[in-house]
């Protein structure tokens, strides 16, 4: 898959110097980082308008949050076929379908005249978005050893974590003067511009290979998580009153779906066909930090991102502006949280930071249930910073623990897999939480008020007690620093990978360093 006598796999053109690789390396995972967070800013910029909109296209808060559920759950489902197209088609390929399908869904969102193409546009947007995840993940396995990539997974943490907790923000900026199409408009242009900058500067060379594409698969990972969010979804709506449909039919349904879905994987995967290869789970150090990996991301989207806007605006009644400041301080502690922590991770590894984490994110959600209309603004900034540092404290540790603990041929599953969970768990939680807060309201019309989120905060505070119980398990030892393997390495015997590994030289160690310490 990577030369490693070509710098870690960045392609260098013919006649180009041996030095520029380095180079090379950090434009193309800047290109990479900058692309990946103005496409997750989507995934909850509209969470503040989400009052707006449902006066503006004249639909329930629980319809109105499939724009961001939704969005979540369309990247659920086309995120494991991301393992197929990484061994199908090149990266460059993979980057500039996913850019475009992203700009499309863009323009689309913007046209949208209600939520039906605006929908729409959101799935489009959530295509592009997808891919890219995967592919960024997988791109640094590739191109960092193992004893830097803390540091340049706390890089990607910014990216997957700062993002959705900076798009109230953004979304709240633009509202103040602008009306929610803005939100579209100012994207398209960022997009585009990353479109082009890939389009000149993304080079990764890698080999292909003609691998099936297993449509069943597709089809039963899509029925499957649809399912069971869906029927989540309505639950809450009207209230619980009735639907056309009973809400546990899609909920069995997709359960049914996942479980043949999974001993599909595992029937295929003896022959190297699984659309999504499940063989890191018997990896243990990966499971347990794909369960918290999954936690955090309830917490974070579900909480962080949904109901503590709808708390601003709807019980303390503060503008769409307001709100989205509220929550700036945590996203931008989590921002300055990502690097540091990273370096942390190299030194110490994965336990003494992330217990502290799971401590802290506990202890804020329980710290939500005392909010009530009459809490002051500050109470709830601060308790939103203690929730951004636990949360910086574990996601770095989390994502470079999980992937390091694979083998090489499998870090592309493995990056599907976390990045398949993290938003499954986010739609999840944001579908819980909603539906929580609009079965224990007073109001008829089933609007969350006071009483309807301080329910829901409580099944986030249980979320974080398990959360903190799970982080007990992590690993204490440190995972000892190893350079690439090749793939010849990985698929030979164990003396022939004795001697592959024995086989590298000092100047390609040399080379390797030197492509980290460049990297951004």
């Amino acid at each position: 898959m990577i030369e490693p006598a070509n710098a870690g796999g960045v392609d260098s053109p013919p006649g180009s110097s041996p030095a520029r690789a380095p180079v090379r390396a950090s434009v193309l995972i800047a290109v990479l980082v900058v692309s990946a967070f103005v496409m997750i800013l989507n995934e909850t910029i509209l969470s503040v308008a989400l009052r707006d909109l449902t006066v503006d296209l004249g639909i329930s808060t629980t319809t109105v949050q499939w724009l961001t559920s939704g969005f979540l759950l369309t990247m659920a489902v086309i995120i494991p076929i991301t393992g197929f197209l990484l061994e199908r088609f090149t990266a460059r390929q993979v980057f500039l379908a996913s850019l475009t399908l992203f700009s499309v869904g863009t323009l689309v969102s913007g046209l949208a005249p209600g939520f039906g193409v605006l929908m729409a546009g959101r799935v489009v947007q959530a295509c592009g978005t997808a891919v890219m995840l995967p592919l960024l993940m997988t791109s640094v396995m590739r191109l960092v050893p193992s004893e830097k990539r803390g540091a340049t997974m706390g890089t990607i943490s910014i990216v997957i974590a700062v993002a959705p907790a900076v798009g109230p923000t953004v979304g709240g900026a633009v509202l103040a003067s602008l009306g929610w199409r803005w939100m579209f408009w100012i994207v398209l242009p960022l997009a585009v511009a990353a479109l082009v900058m890939g389009a000149v500067w993304m080079r990764l060379d890698s080999e292909t290979r003609k691998v099936p594409l297993d449509l069943l698969s597709v089809v039963l990972s899509a029925v499957g998580f649809g399912g069971v969010l869906y029927g989540l979804a309505t639950v809450g709506e009207s209230g619980g009153g009735e639907h056309a449909v009973p809400p546990w039919i899609p909920i069995v349904v997709g359960l049914a779906s996942l479980g043949v879905f999974v001993a599909r994987q595992l029937s295929l995967q003896r022959a190297d066909r699984a659309l999504l290869d499940l063989r890191p789970f018997r990896t243990r150090s990966f499971t347990v930090a794909l369960v918290l990996s999954a936690l955090l991301f309830m917490c974070l989207l579900g909480v962080g991102s949904i109901m503590l806007p709808l708390y601003l605006q709807t019980v303390l009644h503060t503008s769409t502006f307001v709100s989205g400041l509220a929550v700036l301080p945590g996203g931008l502690l989590l921002g300055l949280l990502g690097r540091p922590v990273g370096r942390l991770f190299d030194r110490f590894g994965a336990r003494p930071l992330v217990i502290p984490g799971a401590l802290a994110l506990a202890v804020s959600m329980w710290l939500f249930t005392f909010l009530g209309a009459g809490s002051p603004l500050a109470a709830v900034i601060a308790i939103h910073i203690l929730l951004m540092a636990g949360l910086g404290l574990m996601m770095t540790p989390l994502m470079t623990e999980s992937l390091s603990a694979l083998d090489d041929h499998l870090h592309s599953h493995g990056s599907a897999i976390l990045a398949t969970l993290q938003q499954v768990a986010g739609a999840f939680g944001t579908a819980v939480f909603v539906t929580v807060a609009s079965l224990s309201t007073s109001d008829p019309s089933g609007a969350p008020d006071a009483g309807g989120l301080r329910t829901a905060f409580m099944v986030a505070g249980v979320i974080g007690v398990l959360a903190f119980l799970v982080s007990l398990f992590v690993s204490g030892t440190k995972r000892p620093a190893k350079l690439h393997s090749t793939p010849a390495a990985d698929s030979g015997t164990a003396a022939d990978s004795g001697t592959a590994a024995d086989s590298g030289t000092a100047a390609e160690a040399e080379v390797e360093a030197d492509v980290v310490e460049r990297t951004p």
